[in-house]
């Protein structure tokens, strides 16, 4: 259940009150703290990098790092809006209301890029370089072009005056430009993990949380249900975690499965 490429890694979690006003931002703090108690009781350390507080109350946004094995393996079906049903401590009438946060949390991806450029992968070619430089330059070949085969990335180097330091220059050029593109990739590879975002509001949410009339925490993707909500806003939270992570494995398979049944396997 935790064979994802990035579970094994730290998370980085992030939390945004939406709609409620007040309530949505004291929501917004009461699952900050629902976190770093889940983290304090599974041994994770935990660092709060960026917090906002609410105007009367709570929190508009925060952004914390859980550090440890397998933190964004556990937590990475957090992600999604939550949503708060109980009588508003800030409703002079105590009247019941309805707050919504989002959640959203992706691994912390090392930003550190090796880029590895094997002989075999590159077309040295070399040419007369054209421009300034006079007969010399004219009848010797010390520009020079470098192909990567892989990716199909080009670079051109004839500024130096020897063949040699315009394949230095070349190889420099040509490892930045991979490097770029391998940001890009991880870029790409962080928005795809954040996924759609969704307004924060009503019939988005994944999971219900209600102190009023009743007590029930529900989660809409298992249709999981517990009803000891002071605990699990207190951290306790694994129960959650794990019947996700057997309705993620479950629905991983039947596509799988269903993916090579209709090839004929």
């Amino acid at each position: 259940m935790l064979g994802g490429e990035y579970d094994r890694l730290s998370a980085i979690l992030s939390i945004h009150a939406g709609t409620g006003g007040t309530d949505a931002q004291d929501w917004a703090f009461m699952l900050l703290r629902m976190y770093t108690r889940w983290a304090e009781k599974k041994g994770y350390k935990f660092k709060i990098v960026d917090i906002l507080p609410g105007e009367e109350a709570g929190i508009k946004s925060a952004l914390l790092i859980i550090e440890g094995p397998w933190a964004f393996g556990y937590l990475k079906g957090e992600k999604g809006i939550h949503r708060l049903i109980r009588i508003s401590p800030f409703d002079a009438n105590s009247r019941r209301h309805t707050s919504f946060a989002s959640v959203t949390v992706i691994p912390e991806i090392e930003e550190d890029i090796e880029v590895e450029i094997r002989p075999e992968d590159l077309k040295i070619e070399t040419m007369r370089a054209s421009g300034h430089g006079g007969q010399h330059v004219n009848k010797t070949e010390t520009a020079v072009r470098i192909t990567h085969i892989p990716t199909g990335i080009v670079v051109t180097c004839q500024n130096e005056r020897s063949q040699y330091l315009n394949k230095l220059t070349g190889l420099k050029i040509l490892k930045a430009k991979l490097y770029q593109l391998e940001k890009q990739k991880l870029e790409q590879k962080k928005e795809n993990l954040i996924g759609e975002k969704k307004e924060i509001s009503w019939g988005n949410q994944i999971r219900t949380y209600i102190l009023h009339p009743h007590k029930v925490v529900k989660d809409h993707r298992t249709q999981y249900e517990a009803y000891k909500v002071e605990n699990i806003l207190d951290g306790e939270i694994d129960e959650f975690i794990r019947e996700y992570l057997i309705w993620l494995t479950k629905k991983s398979l039947k596509e799988k499965y269903s993916v090579e049944d209709k090839r004929g396997v």
